[in-house]
């Protein structure tokens, strides 16, 4: 695995075709002097392989329920891509959503979004967006383009709503209006409930599944008195929702007509999820923060229970066990995948494009702790591999999405944030 730096060239730069490109082997175990044994890899419930994570675990006494739950093997794959640096002096971009015809929408946590052209020309703030509160983790989240988009231009986005007594996330959609500078008809389609005076654990993904329905990832504030939320369902912390796309219950969501359950929930149990994604076969898979160890990927079922905070890996950020949690119990969803080590993960997509041909069918996550992307092989929903991409050019990947022309768009949390575009070398 390998990218380069290169010089910026004003707006748009491409790195030059000889020597700036990454090339890899086809996807196999990588070899390495320093992969760790057979022994112990299978020990850990990883496949007997040369192991991509080298590092010691944070919870070295806990173990996989199952081979290859974690520490999955190093792949490379035979692929030449350029990094296109489309902008820069973005101030924490959360989120990118491709338009048709090759511009971007790309949302800053301090509350602005805007307009990105596919030449890189950053286009001014769009009016209408309401106030956020962007203290800590909080802020204008994700963003989404409405079933509709090309005959209806709407919009929805995810955001830290500033209320009487804290916040906590809410949705909403608008009409992007014809010369794109502002939102019109916009109106909050969801408040996340209770509301919350804290700054951490807002979430949160959009994602409209193949039935229509809109899919709101929500974490659970964090705290430890409002953490044990995650697994009542008379509140919306630690959820996931699905909603019709204005904002109404669908009549066929697991807890409907259940007393005390709020009738948006979809499942429940989470931590922090800050990246979610349909696969080509439309099941929905999302990758949530876990503690020191302990992010996983998680295969949605309807009205399942995936554990946090009683049934979870990895250990407090203290270095203590997370208090009465175990890493299985019955009736709760094991992690397809999980890392110890966190990657600290945001922003997931599964490729199907024609661009990258041997990328097809991996699934792309970004890593904000180790700053890069890391793409995940997966069979018969178990992963089989895992690579890491763009690791050299150190910065802080907060989401990735598939543009119209096959190519992956990234953006960098980081003050002066930058938009890429990872296209086939040329």
């Amino acid at each position: 695995m390998c990218t380069r730096r290169a010089a910026f060239i004003p707006t748009i730069v491409a790195l030059a075709a000889a020597g700036t490109a990454c090339t890899a082997r086809p996807d196999r175990p990588a070899e390495s002097a320093e992969a760790q044994t057979t022994a112990d890899s299978t020990s850990r419930g990883a496949a007997p392989c040369p192991a991509i994570e080298k590092r010691e675990a944070n919870a070295r006494e806990q173990r996989p329920a199952f081979p290859g739950q974690t520490r999955a093997c190093a792949i490379t794959s035979n692929v030449a891509f350029d990094v296109v640096v489309v902008a820069k002096g973005l101030e924490h971009p959360w989120a990118v959503e491709p338009l048709p015809g090759g511009d971007l929408l790309v949302t800053e946590k301090p509350g602005r979004l805007r307009i990105v052209s596919a030449k890189g020309v950053v286009g001014p703030e769009i009016a209408g967006v309401p106030e956020v509160d962007a203290d800590g983790q909080g802020g204008l989240l994700d963003v989404a383009l409405g079933p509709a988009f090309e005959s209806d231009r709407t919009i929805y986005w995810s955001y830290s709503e500033p209320r009487r007594g804290g916040n906590a996330t809410s949705v909403a959609r608008g009409v992007l209006s014809a010369d794109r500078r502002r939102l019109d008809q916009v109106r909050v389609i969801l408040r996340a409930m209770p509301t919350y005076d804290g700054s951490l654990h807002f979430g949160s993904r959009l994602a409209f599944g193949p039935d229509g329905m809109l899919y709101v990832t929500l974490g659970e504030r964090s705290d430890t008195p409002i953490r044990p939320q995650a697994q009542r369902l008379d509140s919306h912390m630690g959820k996931i929702l699905r909603v019709e796309p204005d904002g109404s219950v669908p009549k066929d969501n697991p807890f409907v007509g259940r007393s005390g359950a709020l009738p948006e929930i979809w499942t429940l149990g989470h931590r922090n999820i800050q990246a979610a994604a349909f696969d080509p076969e439309g099941r929905l898979w999302e990758i949530e923060h876990g503690t020191r160890g302990g992010d996983e990927l998680n295969l949605i079922e309807k009205g399942k229970n995936y554990g946090w905070p009683v049934v979870a890996y990895g250990q407090e950020y203290s270095g203590r066990p997370i208090a009465g949690a175990v890493t299985g119990r019955d009736a709760f969803q094991q992690p397809v995948y999980y890392w110890d080590p966190v990657i600290a993960p945001s922003g997931a997509q599964f490729y199907t494009g024609d661009a990258f041909p041997a990328w097809r069918g991996s699934l792309f996550v970004g890593s904000l702790r180790d700053m890069r992307l890391v793409r995940l092989t997966l069979e018969n929903q178990r992963v089989t591999g895992e690579e890491h991409l763009l690791a050299d050019r150190s910065q802080r990947v907060r989401d990735v999405r598939q543009g119209p022309d096959g190519a992956l768009y990234v953006v960098t949390d980081q003050g002066n944030g930058e938009l890429w575009r990872i296209a086939p070398r040329r």
